[in-house]
């Protein structure tokens, strides 16, 4: 936790046993890189935050990783090196602000792009920031036309629309779920889209996090032993049709694999096309602002903009 340098190392070991199982796309879980900080505080409570807290996300802040930067030079180089398209869940730093973030790669070994989570829950708005409408990607590739959503966002009916329209066929959905409930999410996404979901999930012991007292799990009570498994995993491959294809798995750090064929995605939508003959545009619609937010404009910058391009 907080060192990002094993976890690339962790990374290519899996990635190295996907692609020797002959594994085209390999789905890593949310945070994968940088760290899910479950259980910590930050030291935050209402109207203050403690020093140690502080301290606490200035370790977090170090360990994220810059977009673009060398660690993402070499996850490209990963996913280059054994041929596979790669959807890793980051860190992202972006000077002081800290982002959830899913980064795209294919086979050639180039970096094509992020999703920055949209809306992170709870506690995790303290620590992250929130993505906008540009990094919303679906990429069309030879395996079929891929992108993601983190988590919770996952629940967001507008989201998922976007990326609906966007023609999406295999949905990723890195998480930190391992609740029973998400399973039913998962299904009625693949459902819903007509699209393959591929959620992956942390499996995690407390003994993979900082022992006390320098990290400690507020919120489960008592603090778990180092054993006590703190996410379950569940990861799970579901096609149009609603079959679990592969998982859940919650029974350890594992790789689950399943072949799709997109055949499924026509045969699914021909009963339910839900930006096609199952859409009523002309009584409800969704219009996504798919350009930057960004908070600060500086005019000059923009009139260079438009001159280069007129």
């Amino acid at each position: 936790m907080y060192q990002s340098k094993p976890l690339h190392d962790k990374a290519e070991r899996l990635i190295a046993e996907a692609a020797a199982y002959g594994s085209q796309l390999v789905v890593f879980p949310e945070a994968f890189i940088g760290g899910y900080p479950r259980g910590s505080t930050f030291g935050v409570t209402i109207g203050s935050r403690s020093a140690k807290g502080r301290e606490e996300f200035r370790k977090y802040h170090a360990a994220a990783i810059d977009v673009p930067g060398p660690e993402v030079d070499r996850l490209a180089a990963m996913a280059g090196k054994y041929k596979v398209f790669l959807v890793m869940g980051v860190i992202e730093r972006a000077g002081y602000t800290l982002y959830c973030t899913v980064l795209f790669f294919d086979p050639q070994g180039q970096y094509l792009g992020k999703h920055r989570k949209l809306m992170p829950t709870a506690l995790e708005r303290v620590i992250w920031g929130f993505g906008d409408g540009s990094t919303v990607p679906v990429y069309e590739t030879p395996l079929g036309k891929i992108g993601a959503l983190i988590c919770w966002e996952n629940k967001m009916p507008l989201l998922r629309m976007a990326l609906y329209g966007k023609g999406i066929e295999i949905y990723c959905a890195p998480t930190a779920d391992a609740r029973d409930v998400w399973q039913a999410s998962m299904t009625h996404i693949a459902l819903e889209g007509g699209c393959f979901v591929l959620s992956a999930n942390q499996f995690c012991r407390r003994k993979d996090y900082p022992p006390p007292p320098d990290y400690m799990f507020a919120g489960v009570g008592d603090e778990p032993s180092p054993d006590s498994v703190v996410c379950a995993g569940g990861s799970v491959i579901i096609s149009p049709s609603g079959a679990v294809l592969a998982g859940p798995n919650y029974e350890g750090e594992a790789l689950i694999s399943a072949d799709l064929d997109l055949g499924e995605i026509v045969r699914a939508k021909f009963d339910f096309d839900v930006v096609g003959h199952y859409s009523r545009p002309e009584v409800l619609s969704l219009t996504v602002k798919d350009h930057p937010q960004d908070p600060v404009l500086f005019a000059s910058a923009a009139k260079t903009e438009n001159s280069q391009k007129s």
